[in-house]
């Protein structure tokens, strides 16, 4: 099963640090942001991985290289067009196969075990619902008696930006840049969404506000 962290995002929000360094190598803990998920997944078991990117892109390859010192295979999907999350995901697809796989936000932290999404997946997407962050109060998505709801839903969860996809999901897409979450409640209307509540530690490292928060937690401050 392959797995692909989504690192094309160009971190306006994370200014003058994402001048000269792409989002996804801006350090927390001394580490960059992305070595966290290339680590995470190998200790899970992937050992393919597939990196999109675009602003400065060619560094993160350059930091990462082929992976093999990380114990794992990555491959690139160079974007020289902004994509979005779902174009970019729809650009990998040949690097992907015919598989399901799974896929990470890039700016993203989280102690999330990738090893729960190893396996057999019959809906063409599996998400990973986290509590509301105080910038997200509204959620993403219903949640009712442990599984994903209608809108009408009076719990909602936020989506972590971690999910299990199957590439069936794009057939209908026409290519270029468009958005994931249309086709992520599309297939929930369709009866094609699952989903698991995931109540550990996870951050939109978005903000300076919250990277000094993920900082704070791997120095066990309060």
């Amino acid at each position: 099963m392959k797995a692909m962290i989504l690192a094309a995002g160009k971190g306006e929000r994370l200014r003058p640090l994402t001048l000269h360094t792409p989002k996804p190598l801006v350090r927390v803990g001394g580490v960059p942001l992305i070595e966290y998920h290339v680590r995470a997944l190998a200790a899970a078991g992937f050992t393919e991985l597939v990196i999109n990117h675009a602003w400065l892109g060619l560094q993160i390859e350059e930091y990462l290289g082929d992976g093999a010192r990380f114990g794992v295979r990555i491959v690139y999907s160079p974007e020289g067009e902004p994509l979005e999350t779902g174009g970019g995901i729809q650009r990998a697809l040949p690097l992907l196969g015919e598989a399901p796989f799974v896929v990470v936000n890039g700016d993203i932290w989280t102690d999330y075990d990738f090893s729960r999404l190893r396996g057999e997946w019959s809906t063409s997407a599996h998400l990973v619902l986290v509590d509301n962050p105080e910038h997200h109060p509204g959620g993403d998505f219903g949640w009712s008696a442990g599984q994903l709801a209608t809108e009408e839903a009076i719990s909602r969860l936020t989506y972590s930006g971690i999910a299990v996809l199957h590439p069936r999901l794009f057939a209908q897409c026409p290519g270029g840049a468009f958005k994931l979450a249309p086709l992520l409640r599309q297939a929930l209307s369709d009866g094609q969404a699952s989903g698991e509540y995931y109540s550990g530690r996870w951050i939109d490292v978005g903000t300076h506000e919250r990277l000094a928060q993920v900082e704070r937690l791997l120095t066990g401050e309060s």
